[in-house]
C-alpha cells in the first residue's frame, strides 16, 4: 500500500519539476513512510512519484516508481495484486524476465507490455490504483480497481495534467486554485459524501470504480468503465438450473463459502504481521474463523469500544470470537475527550468531507494496530451491501412491493399537501410524517425511492438548512474535461437525479425486476465506493496499516449479484443466505443477535461540552455568516438535540463536517 502522484505537461510552455514531485510525496509519507521515489522525464514532460508502505518483496528492487530494462514503461502503483505469484508465472513462461523475487508491482509492468491496458486489468486480482507511462506511445494510463478500494483523483492546470492518491498532495501545487464545488454541497448533504467524478473541490475529481483513464502527450483525455457489479458472469444460473429452492440454496450457501474463504487465503498474502478489525458481528467474525483455518500462528485481532457509553460496545461478542479462535486478541476503549482530541486531525486525513462518524472509532482501532506490530487487517465491509445486511434495505423493498398495488401508490402520491403539513407540524428524521413526505415527494419527481444506505438530509431538508439562492448547480463545477467520463446526475441539484442515473444503468444493463440487485447496485456506484471504502483507505492509512477487504473480492461480488432475491433474503429477513453459510462456521449467538452497527455516540456527545464546541465551529464559519447554511436553523437543530427534542445528531455531524473541511482547506491556514 503506497501514495502515487504524478504530472502530465501537454503544453509547450510547461514542464515538471523534481521538487514539486518531492513536495507530492511529503503530503503523503503517512502512506508510505518506509521509502519514497520519483522519476522524471528527460525532456520534462512527465513526472511520478510514490511513497512506499513494504507489504510484499520488502527488498530495494521493488522500490517504486519502476520501469522495465528497456525503460520503456514505467509504473507508480498503490495496492496489491493477490494473483501475482501466478500472473508472473505465466509471464515468465512467454519470455519475460523478471528482475526482482516476487513484486507484484513488476507484473503490472510486463502484464501491460504482454496484454495491454484492458487484459491486464481483465487478469489481475485485488485493490490497486495505477498510472503507467508509456515512452513508446506518450500515453499515461490511469485504473481504479473494480469495485473501488483505492482512490485516485486528477485536475489539470495551466496545460498540465494532475494526480494522486490523495486531495492533498495536489493542493501542495500552488498553482491549483482552492475553491468550493457549489453544485456538490447538496450532494454532500444527501449522501455524506460526494459522488464521483465530483470533489468538494472545484475542478479537482475522482475517477469512479472500475475505470481507466488514458490522457495522451496533447492533453486529450479519455475514460472508460472495464468493470461493474452487474449479474451474469458466475454461471450461476445455469448451475442452480431444475434445482429444488433447498438444493439451490445449498449449492449457493457451499459457494459463497469457498470463495469468501479463497478471497480471505488471497489477503493473507503479505511480507509483514497481519491481522483483523474484530467488531463481534458476523463479518469480522467469518474473517477471524476463516483466517484461522489457514494461518498457522494465532491471527492478530483488534477491537474499540467506547468507556463513556457502553451501550454501544461490542466488546464482549468480539471477545467470545477472540477466545473460540484463540486469537492474539488486542481491545482500546475510547471517550468524548479522545474524539475531540482527534477531530482536528479527522479533518486533514478526509481531505473531503466523509460524514461518517465511524471515522473516529476506526481510526483508534487503526492505530491500535500500528502501535502492536501489524502492519495489514482484514475488515468487513462489503457483506452487508451483497447481503442486504441492512434493515433499511427490507424497509424498501417493502414499500417497492406495496408500490406494485397502483392504487396504493396513487394514495402516496397525491398525498402530498397532507404530508407536507404534517411533516412540518412533526419534524424530524425520525418522524413518520416527514419520512412519507419524502417518499411522496420522490414518487411525485418520478425518483427512485432508495437513495441508498446513507441519506442524511431530504428535500425538506435542504429546504430548511439552505438558503434558496444556493440549491442551484453550476455547469463549470462538473467541467471533468474528459470524454467518457459519466456525469451520472451529478450536474443537477436534485440529488434524486444521481439515483435515476444509476437505475437508468441498471436497466441498460439488463437487470431483471429484481428490486434489491438494483438496490445493491446503486450502493456499488456510490456509497460503498466513495464513502465505505474511501472511509477505511484514508484513515487505516493515515496511521500507515494497509486495509484489505474480502468481501469485495470480484469474485465473490460476480456470484452475489446473480443470487436470486428469493434465495437471498427469506421474508424480509436481512443476511439471510449469508447466515446459513455461515452455520457451523461461527457461534449461533453472533449469527442470530440482532445487527448493532459499527457506530459511535455522537448523540450523547453533542449533548455536552462537545456540543456546545461544535456549535460554535459552525455558527463562526463562513459557511454560515456568508454562505449557503441558514444559520438561525442550526442554533434550532443544536437546541432541540440537547433539549432531547429531537434527535438532530446526523444532520449536526454532517454539517460539522463540511464546515470544518471549509475552514481547514478553503480559508484557513492550509490555503495560505
Amino acid at each position: 500500500m503506497c501514495g502515487i502522484s504524478g504530472i502530465l505537461a501537454f503544453s509547450d510552455n510547461t514542464r515538471v519539476t523534481e521538487k514539486e514531485l518531492v513536495r507530492f510525496n511529503s503530503t503523503m509519507h503517512h502512506r508510505g513512510p518506509d521509502g519514497s521515489g520519483i522519476w522524471l522525464s528527460k525532456n520534462k514532460n512527465i513526472g511520478l512519484a510514490h511513497t512506499r508502505l513494504s507489504i510484499i518483496d520488502l527488498t530495494m528492487s521493488a522500490a517504486q516508481p519502476m520501469a522495465d530494462f528497456e525503460k520503456t514503461v514505467y509504473v507508480s502503483f498503490n495496492g496489491e495484486i493477490y494473483n501475482h505469484l501466478s500472473l508472473r508465472s505465466e509471464l515468465e513462461s512467454l519470455g519475460h524476465i523478471f528482475r526482482t523475487d516476487h513484486s507484484d508491482t513488476e507484473v503490472l509492468i510486463h502484464g501491460y507490455k504482454e496484454w495491454g491496458i484492458n487484459g491486464l486489468v481483465n487478469r489481475i486480482i485485488g485493490m490497486f490504483a495505477f498510472a503507467i507511462w508509456d515512452v513508446r506511445t506518450g500515453a499515461l494510463s490511469i485504473v481504479r480497481d473494480r469495485v473501488g478500494i483505492k482512490p485516485i483523483y486528477f485536475t489539470r492546470v495551466d496545460g498540465r495534467f494532475l494526480f494522486a492518491s490523495e486531495i492533498k498532495a495536489i493542493l501542495a501545487n500552488p498553482s491549483v486554485p482552492r475553491e468550493v464545488n457549489g453544485t456538490a454541497i447538496t450532494h454532500y448533504l444527501s449522501f455524506m459524501v460526494t459522488p464521483a467524478p465530483l470533489t468538494m473541490f472545484r475542478n479537482i475529481f475522482k475517477l469512479p470504480a472500475g475505470h481507466i483513464l488514458k490522457i495522451s502527450s496533447d492533453g486529450k483525455a479519455s475514460a472508460y468503465r472495464y468493470w461493474n457489479a452487474t449479474p451474469g458472469k458466475s454461471g450461476l444460473q445455469q448451475s442452480i438450473k431444475g434445482l429444488s429452492e433447498k438444493s439451490a440454496q445449498q449449492l449457493i450457501a457451499d459457494e459463497i463459502l469457498k470463495r469468501l474463504e479463497t478471497a480471505i487465503s488471497r489477503r493473507m498474502m503479505s511480507d509483514v504481521p497481519y491481522g483483523v478489525f474484530l467488531s463481534g458481528g458476523i463479518d469480522s467474525s467469518a474473517n477471524v474463523a476463516l483466517m484461522s483455518r489457514i494461518s498457522k500462528n494465532p491471527v492478530n485481532t483488534f477491537t474499540v469500544g467506547f468507556s463513556d457509553h457502553t451501550h454501544l460496545n461490542e466488546i464482549k461478542y468480539a471477545e467470545k470470537i477472540a477466545s473460540q479462535f484463540k486469537t492474539n486478541h488486542h481491545v482500546i476503549e475510547i471517550n468524548e475527550k479522545n474524539m475531540r482530541d482527534y477531530l482536528n486531525e479527522l479533518i486533514v486525513t478526509q481531505d473531503e468531507p466523509l460524514a461518517d462518524w465511524v471515522c473516529v472509532p476506526l481510526y483508534f482501532v487503526s492505530k491500535l494496530a500500528r502501535d502492536s506490530g501489524v502492519t495489514v487487517v482484514q475488515v468487513g465491509e462489503g457483506s452487508d451491501e451483497q447481503f442486504a445486511g441492512y434493515d433499511s434495505y427490507m424497509k424498501f423493498l417493502k414499500l417497492y412491493d406495496r408500490f406494485g398495488i397502483w392504487a396504493f401508490k396513487w394514495l402516496i402520491g397525491n398525498s402530498s399537501q397532507v404530508f407536507r403539513a404534517l411533516a412540518h407540524a412533526f419534524p424530524g428524521r425520525h418522524s413518520v410524517f416527514e419520512q412519507a413526505y419524502e417518499i411522496n415527494r420522490r414518487i411525485n419527481f418520478s425518483h427512485e425511492l432508495f437513495y441508498g444506505g446513507s441519506n442524511a438530509f431530504w428535500s425538506i431538508h435542504l429546504k430548511d438548512f439552505i438558503n434558496d439562492s444556493h440549491l442551484g448547480a453550476l455547469p463549470s463545477d462538473t467541467n471533468f474535461c474528459v470524454d467518457g467520463l459519466d456525469l451520472n446526475g451529478v450536474n443537477s441539484a436534485d440529488s434524486g437525479d444521481v439515483i435515476d442515473s444509476f437505475a437508468k444503468t441498471a436497466s441498460d444493463l439488463c437487470f431483471s425486476n429484481d428490486q434489491l440487485s438494483k438496490m445493491i447496485f446503486t450502493e456499488f456506484q456510490l456509497r460503498l465506493p466513495e464513502l465505505l471504502l474511501m472511509r477505511v483507505d484514508k484513515i487505516t492509512m493515515s496511521t500507515s496499516v494497509e486495509a484489505r477487504v474480502p468481501f469485495l473480492d470480484h469474485e465473490l461480488v460476480e456470484l452475489t449479484m446473480d443470487i436470486p432475491r428469493e434465495l437471498k433474503i427469506s421474508s424480509y429477513k436481512a443476511k439471510h443466505l449469508l447466515k446459513y453459510a455461515l452455520r457451523g462456521i461461527i457461534p449461533d449467538e453472533i449469527l442470530d443477535r440482532k445487527k448493532m452497527g459499527f457506530a459511535a455516540p455522537v448523540a450523547d456527545w453533542l449533548k455536552g461540552d462537545f456540543g456546545h464546541e461544535a456549535e460554535s465551529r459552525l455558527l463562526n464559519s463562513p459557511l454560515c455568516k456568508d454562505g449557503p447554511l441558514r444559520l438561525g436553523r442550526i442554533k434550532k437543530a443544536f437546541d432541540l438535540h440537547r433539549k432531547g427534542l429531537q434527535d438532530n445528531a446526523l444532520h449536526l455531524w454532517v454539517l460539522l463536517n463540511l464546515t470544518a473541511w471549509h475552514d481547514h482547506w478553503i480559508t484557513g491556514d492550509a490555503a495560505h
